[in-house]
């Protein structure tokens, strides 16, 4: 590892930890040369202790004695880490409301959340204080903050990115990803992380997800209608598809038992022996976590096979899915809890779900406003189609706005 660089950087967005600062010089040169970064603080750094959104924990967990590979990856690469960002309390959250550590700014809807639990990163990337920033995604932690503050983020397959050196939260599900302001360095790198795809397939056929669509309001469908549009005829061939048959509020509920119940199994024996200080809706969903029942779980379980067997059935060589990454833009900084968790989150995690289940590679696209707001479009591709998908992102991303994309 790199030695350390000093200085806590200028934070004028509230992303950044303070108790816990680390930044680190890469390597001076290779493709990430001139770049910097930051790191949402559930990845490791050797000699430092990790925060996980929760000053308990903190407290009671010692210096790691490792760096995330993700992170190495980086810094041998080329780029400069700045520093670790917040998280969502234990990024048990979608809002980027940590009630120990303040709300990070969404630099486009200041007066609303970034969204989380990668608020740190994704405030300091839409900011402008960094190049790009790690961060994780189980439920949406990566997409839907880029949707809301009109970034790039990408959720590759599962496993394609090392989570070696990062806390584990619900470990069938985890990812770690990254945002970026623009296309070229997203690409930049996906091209680090991800390596090479072990088949190469260029894009195909568009699948648009109708009862995705079908989820949201009119007023999102008009919004999303032009990026749609553009696609659709960028596209070989279009179809209109039913991604869930049986429901999305179906995979959405076996998606929530799931990953309550490995969060319970990674976390239940700390929250229970520690008894941290834990904001009230993260401490809701840890106790509801607590009390599945183990024939519900392997329901869940069984439900999710037959979840994996309609996505490859629906998904070919080449295919890429469409649909909304967010059923809303931003909601208001301290929207009253239970509209937070019915009208925000269920419904997110209803469209999330998918990618998540499937442990499919998804992007959101900063393609559409809504209200002023940033508003996400998402492809999500066939297990180990990143970098086709990352491909196809950067073209997307080329359209000029008099074609009616950005």
């Amino acid at each position: 590892m790199t030695e350390p660089a000093a200085a806590l950087p200028d934070d004028p967005a509230g992303a950044f930890c303070r108790d816990n600062h680390v930044a680190l010089k890469g390597a001076g040169q290779g493709p990430l040369a001139g770049l910097t970064f930051a790191v949402k603080d559930v990845f490791h750094i050797a000699g430092h202790r990790t925060g996980f959104g929760n000053p308990d924990w903190l407290a009671t967990h010692p210096p790691a004695t490792e760096t995330a590979a993700a992170v190495e990856a980086l810094l041998a690469a080329g780029a400069d880490m700045v520093g670790k960002t917040h998280t969502d309390e234990l990024a048990y959250s979608l809002s980027g409301e940590n009630i120990h550590y303040g709300t990070p700014l969404n630099p486009r809807a200041p007066d609303r959340v970034p969204g989380g639990s990668s608020c740190g990163s994704v405030s300091a990337v839409a900011c402008g204080l960094v190049d790009f920033a790690l961060g994780t995604d189980c439920g949406g932690s990566v997409r839907l903050p880029a949707s809301y503050c009109g970034v790039l983020g990408m959720r590759p397959t599962h496993g394609r990115v090392s989570l070696d050196g990062a806390i584990p939260f619900a470990p069938s599900f985890d990812c770690a990803g990254w945002f970026a302001r623009d296309a070229a360095t997203f690409a930049r790198v996906g091209a680090v992380l991800l390596g090479e795809d072990v088949a190469s397939h260029a894009p195909a056929r568009l699948l648009i997800a109708d009862d995705t669509f079908a989820l949201v309001e009119p007023s999102v469908r008009d919004a999303l209608h032009g990026a749609l549009t553009q696609l659709s005829e960028r596209s070989a061939r279009a179809d209109r598809v039913t991604v869930a048959p049986d429901g999305l509020d179906t995979w959405m509920e076996t998606f929530r038992v799931l990953q309550g119940a490995e969060i319970w199994t990674s976390h239940g024996g700390w929250i229970e022996s520690a008894r941290p200080r834990i904001g009230p809706a993260v401490r809701e969903r840890l106790e509801i976590a607590s009390r599945l029942d183990p024939q519900a779980i392997a329901e869940a379980r069984h439900r999710r096979e037959m979840v994996l067997a309609r996505i490859d059935a629906l998904l070919g060589e080449g295919d890429v899915l469409c649909l909304p990454t967010s059923p809303r833009i931003a909601p208001i900084k301290g929207t009253e809890q239970h509209a937070l968790e019915v009208t925000y989150r269920y419904q997110a995690m209803s469209l999330l779900c998918t990618a998540g289940l499937g442990g499919l590679p998804q992007i959101s696209l900063p393609l559409a406003t809504l209200d002023g707001c940033p508003l996400g479009l998402s492809i999500v591709g066939r297990r180990g189609s990143d970098r086709m998908l990352l491909d196809l992102a950067c073209t997307l991303m080329a359209i000029t706005p008099d074609q009616g994309i950005l």
